[in-house]
């Protein structure tokens, strides 16, 4: 189980072993779009020809509603295709579904232009501008998540209110609370690790129910690749089990969702740049910092994404580096040849191409711009005077807008795609009622 190559597939079709194939590729969100193939189909067509997806998949909301302003694909234009081309290099098998595999595919147009604004192809980007200089990214995320004891649907009919979290209690490093969750937990890594992913461990967290799979690092746009579909899969299982899983970035009053990232760099010979190149290592640093607040909106890309970020919380409020400090955004670990950087950024909700491009782009520009690298912080940050991470989408997508570093790595018209796609969020969000407002007005006001 795990990869699979050509060779290792179509006899595993021909057998009956296999009969489905979903092709997909992550939406702006995030998440998992594409379809489920039949096997021998996938190998006789879409192989040599990819498969036709409808290209408003990049230009909708959340809730799958077509919205207005993206030039790539609107009512004007028609609502044309665009070509899901399979990476043959990401096929393996889903354990947690019957006889079916999993590739992933690049998009491109009918003339085989790359789709601009797809997550993975703004990641393919940069790590062509990497390659230019002889180098490569290599990563892991760490994804939180909590688990609830309500099915998808029974959470739904309950408005998302008064759910049963998995735990009761904090149980971050406990093995008595994490053997509660097990059987689940325990499903989600097999099958993880059955579809060709290296699992590390699994441990509790600090919310209630709350809890995390790690991966081993690798080439980042693996690790991107992977995460979406531990991500998907890990949703999957949990409606299997009868239970339920978010990766809300804020879900409570309680700590929110992280999803720590964590970078390093290698020479085309595969040798570790970090581990001998300090010079090379702070501008990268150092263009973390000066870009975290104009590139947010790549870290932290919802309304939700934001009420994470508050003090003695572990998640950042601060623009600063230290050495092993949780307190930092930007926290430097490992020696040697371990040695990189991880950004405390990202929630849960996080779109993993776009946070890993913008990882990258920031430290480009620290290296092309010789940036100097202020002295780590060593304190507590939450109290420091630093600059302070942007306090809503709408402070980040100001930055974005105005950000000379995001259109030279991104380009203008995928600035823009992601400015909309803010937009919609904000404007959704200042339409709506919460509870909140109605707990506090209904009577007393």
């Amino acid at each position: 189980m795990g990869f699979l190559s050509l060779d290792e597939l179509r006899p595993a079709v021909d057998a009956g072993r296999l009969e489905t194939v979903l092709l997909c590729f992550a939406d702006m969100q995030g998440r998992l779009q594409g379809k489920r193939l039949n096997a021998q189909h996938f190998i006789d067509d879409v192989l040599s020809h990819g498969a036709e997806a409808c290209n408003y998949l990049l230009a909708v909301d959340v809730e799958m509603n077509t919205v207005a302003g993206y030039a790539m694909s609107s009512w004007d234009t028609g609502y044309g295709d665009f070509e899901m081309k399979p990476d043959l290099e990401t096929l393996r098998e889903v354990p947690w579904h019957e006889g079916t595999a999993l590739c992933v595919a690049d998009l491109q147009w009918g003339d085989g232009a790359p789709v601009a604004a797809s997550p993975r192809q703004i990641l393919r980007a940069q790590l062509d501008r990497l390659a230019e200089r002889g180098l490569t990214a290599v990563g892991a995320t760490e994804l939180e998540f909590i688990v609830f004891r309500d099915s998808y649907d029974e959470a739904a009919r309950l408005g998302y209110r008064e759910l049963r979290p998995a735990n009761l209690y904090n149980v971050d490093y406990s093995m008595l609370g994490t053997s509660r969750v097990e059987p689940l937990i325990r499903r989600i890594r097999n099958g993880m690790a059955g579809a060709g992913m290296r699992v590390e461990n699994s441990k509790g967290e600090c919310n209630f129910g709350q809890h995390e799979i790690n991966f081993t690092y690798g080439p980042v746009l693996q690790t991107a690749d992977e995460h979406t579909i531990y991500k998907n899969g890990a949703k999957e299982i949990a409606d299997q089990e009868g239970m339920a899983i978010t990766y809300m970035a804020k879900y409570d009053e309680r700590e929110g969702n992280s999803c720590h990232i964590h970078l390093s760099l290698r020479r085309d010979d595969g040798t570790p740049l970090f581990q001998d190149d300090d010079a090379a290592f702070e501008r990268f640093l150092a263009g973390q910092l000066a870009c975290l607040q104009e590139l947010c909106l790549f870290y932290a890309p919802n309304v939700n994404s934001y009420k994470r970020f508050a003090a003695g919380s572990f998640a950042p409020t601060a623009v600063a580096w230290g050495v092993d400090n949780r307190t930092c955004a930007l926290r430097v670990v490992g020696q040697g040849p371990s040695r990189r950087i991880e950004c405390r950024l990202p929630g849960a909700d996080v779109n993993p191409y776009l946070a890993l491009s913008a990882m990258i782009a920031a430290g480009l520009h620290g290296i092309d711009a010789g940036l100097e690298l202020e002295p780590p912080f060593g304190g507590n940050a939450y109290n420091s005077d630093k600059p302070h991470v942007p306090s809503t989408l709408r402070d980040a997508r100001d930055a974005f807008a105005a950000s000379d570093v995001a259109r030279e790595a991104f380009g203008q018209d995928v600035v823009e795609h992601y400015l909309n796609n803010a937009r919609i969020e904000l404007d959704a969000f200042e339409a709506a009622v919460t509870d909140w407002e109605r707990v506090r007005g209904f009577e007393r006001l």
